[in-house]
């Protein structure tokens, strides 16, 4: 193992890691929004909507993320449509991520009791009021496992997006092994990069469900 190569390079992964974290946040930001959005209209099963939420959940869910990135980063310019990198990689992730929001977050609404729509309307709250005070902090206290898991697969896929040449963490070990050769040491600085990041996501994670569950007890 060179250490002296890891050394020297290691600041060229804190950056790569800086965008890697920065696509992925705001990726998640954004499928965190839209499976809301989807899981919404498939719960209420509003005509049309429902159909154009079903179709985009199983394009999404059945097309690798390369393809996506592919045809936003390579196709929309031939229709006059050019977008950097990052707006393309978060752009994918959010698709990507929004339809595996949405069957996590439908799950999360589907298990709150009726008898608490019921209560919210006795009281008289809103639709709009009762769903963001009531139904939505109960749907995700039971979503909060699917949620983080989807996160974390999220963060790891957004390695593809290497292939539109946007310099996140494993651009630079493919660079790294393609110049000097040394695959084990850009290997090694890959590995430890994605857990520093994932690591505390999935601790997180781990907590807020604990926490969640006593609540519930």
């Amino acid at each position: 193992m060179d250490w002296a190569f890891m050394t020297h390079y290691a600041p060229y992964f804190v950056n790569a890691g800086y965008m890697t974290v920065f696509i992925s946040f705001f990726g998640v930001l954004l499928a965190v929004v839209l499976g809301l959005l989807c899981a919404a209209v498939e719960i209420t099963r509003i005509p049309v909507l429902y159909q154009i939420v079903r179709a985009y959940i199983e394009l999404s869910r059945n097309t690798p993320l390369l393809v996506q990135l592919y045809f936003l980063f390579f196709g929309l310019p031939k229709l006059g449509v050019v977008w950097s990198a990052e707006t393309c990689a978060i752009i994918g992730l959010a698709f990507l991520g929004g339809s595996y929001m949405s069957e996590a977050l439908r799950g999360g609404l589907e298990a709150v009791p009726t008898i608490q729509h019921e209560s919210a309307q006795m009281l008289g709250f809103s639709k709009a009021q009762a769903f963001i005070h009531i139904i939505l902090p109960q749907a995700l206290s039971t979503a909060i496992p699917g949620v983080v898991a989807n996160v974390i697969f999220l963060v790891k896929e957004s390695s593809v997006v290497s292939a539109i040449a946007l310099a996140d963490v494993m651009y630079v070990t493919k660079d790294l092994i393609g110049m000097y050769y040394d695959t084990y040491e850009s290997l090694t600085l890959l590995i430890i990069t994605y857990l520093v990041i994932l690591l505390p996501i999935s601790i997180v994670g781990t907590l807020l469900e604990r926490r969640f569950d006593y609540a519930r007890r």
